[in-house]
């Protein structure tokens, strides 16, 4: 039994979204499905890497930490260099189901075609208070320290 496309793609739209309780179970059921053999068994863990990757946010070595998901052609030259890892023959079936399952995920990103994330207009500052020396209500630290001379 090949592995199961629909649920892949289903995976990697939850790990993106950060949905790791649904992906898990798609995790789970991708797992269930898949025969035993060493390309699907690199591919499972390229998959479950993404998850672990994802979730922990404070990996500055992770490979999600290091691109915008906005960035299509950042995403393609991944997505090319990965193809080329699973064309290569040097590597073992195991590498080549990793990496192929790398591919497939920028693809997938790719489709998803997700928006830059919009940057926070920082608060406008409101004006200082304008206070007035000479008001007798008005206690401020100014009227505390001595007037300047004027040269």
């Amino acid at each position: 039994m090949p592995m199961p496309k629909t649920l892949v793609i289903r995976y990697f739209q939850l790990i993106v979204k950060r949905k790791f309780t649904e992906g898990l179970r798609e995790l789970e059921r991708i797992n269930n499905k898949m025969q035993k053999t060493d390309w699907n068994r690199g591919y499972y863990q390229a998959l479950y890497g993404m998850y672990l990757s994802q979730k922990n946010t404070n990996d500055e070595y992770s490979f999600f930490s290091k691109f915008d998901f906005s960035d299509t052609e950042v995403l393609n030259k991944y997505r090319r260099e990965f193809l080329e890892h699973t064309r290569n023959g040097l590597h073992a079936d195991y590498d080549r189901g990793y990496f192929s399952a790398w591919a497939g995920c920028m693809r997938v990103i790719i489709k998803m075609n997700i928006s830059p994330p919009t940057l926070k207009k920082p608060k406008e500052e409101k004006p200082p208070i304008e206070t007035v020396r000479s008001d007798k209500n008005q206690a401020t630290m100014a009227n505390f320290y001595p007037k300047k001379k004027n040269n």
